[in-house]
């Protein structure tokens, strides 16, 4: 079973908007809204593989009663913190005519410190079953920066293998916890890094910075795959995992929480780099073509995967 924890849990709905620009009135041609935030995404893709999976993390108010109901409904377990502050809301608008894409995401709610201790028991009680703990997403008001950190080390404690998908200042503070894996995409390793990557080099020497940082395995993904870094400083292998251009493309939110869906479901049966990588960029490749965060077919999957090419990275 593997386990996904969403401080920030939101109500995500996303718009296709023909020619959309600020300042006008627009109508929308497609609409979809469904329970969000990173960590409920990965666990919606986890459930379309098949994967046994519980979702727990922040959620108030009548938005986050709306939340739990939905995931309900789609039959995706949960077990969440219910908090006083309502939580947030995000909209995502896309441009079918250029592909744009617009995201307005909400803070989120302030939560208080005897809200985070009782996560923090719900997740030493649920983590107890699992194979994996995926921790994802933003963190909302008055939540520390460390506190993926503090996480991660209570379930290095406990032996349980953990994968984080965080960015900025959250998973800066989040390394020196020693994620097994992590899962930025290239704008948000670049940030961390400290300078832009121009070619597979610079990939692979950012891969290995934040590896120096505390990472385990580094997946930095991007329109076109990925280049992922395996081992230790001595015994490591870096990868590009690439991908033909998708054709038909609706909607980018949420690919990469598909990939990091996609990567665990196959890491954990087989802890082999090339069929995690395969898997990891078809599942992000086949969230493109459908609206909504963690949502693609199997068949898209299969396909996707036997274009993938991976190559190793002197």
């Amino acid at each position: 079973m593997i386990l996904t924890v969403t401080l920030n849990a939101a109500l995500d709905r996303t718009l296709t908007v023909p020619s959309f620009s600020a300042g006008h009135r627009h109508r929308a041609t497609d609409a979809i809204a469904l329970p969000g935030g990173k960590g409920v995404n990965v666990a919606r893709a986890l459930k379309s593989l098949g994967e046994p999976v519980i979702a727990t993390g922040l959620a108030g108010g009548r938005t986050g009663t709306t939340i739990i109901e939905e995931l309900t409904a789609e039959g995706i377990l949960n077990d969440f913190v219910r908090i006083r502050e309502e939580s947030r809301a995000s909209t995502a608008v896309i441009d079918p005519m250029n592909g744009e894409q617009t995201e307005i995401n909400e803070v989120g709610p302030s939560i208080g410190t005897d809200e985070i201790q009782v996560l923090f028991d719900k997740l030493g009680y649920l983590s107890k079953g699992a194979d994996l703990v995926v921790l994802a997403g933003s963190l909302p008001r008055d939540v520390p920066d460390d506190v993926y950190a503090t996480m991660l080390r209570n379930l290095r404690a406990a032996s349980i293998p953990a994968a984080l998908d965080a960015f900025g200042s959250a998973l800066r503070s989040a390394l020196p916890g020693e994620p097994g894996i992590i899962s930025p995409n290239r704008r948000e390793a670049e940030q961390i890094v400290g300078y832009e990557f121009q070619d597979d080099s610079d990939f692979a020497a950012g891969a290995e910075a934040l590896a120096q940082m505390g990472a385990g395995v580094v997946l930095i993904h991007d329109v076109d795959g990925c280049v992922a870094r395996f081992g230790d400083a001595k015994d490591g292998r870096t990868l590009r995992a690439k991908l033909p251009p998708v054709v038909d493309i609706v909607a980018s939110v949420g690919s990469g929480d598909a990939f990091l869906a996609g990567f665990v479901s196959a890491w954990l049966r087989d802890p082999a780099p090339e069929p995690a990588l395969r898997r990891a960029v078809a599942c992000g490749a086949a969230n493109t073509l459908r609206l909504g965060a963690g949502v693609f077919e199997e068949e898209d999957v299969e396909a996707f995967s036997r274009r993938v090419e991976i190559q190793e990275i002197a």
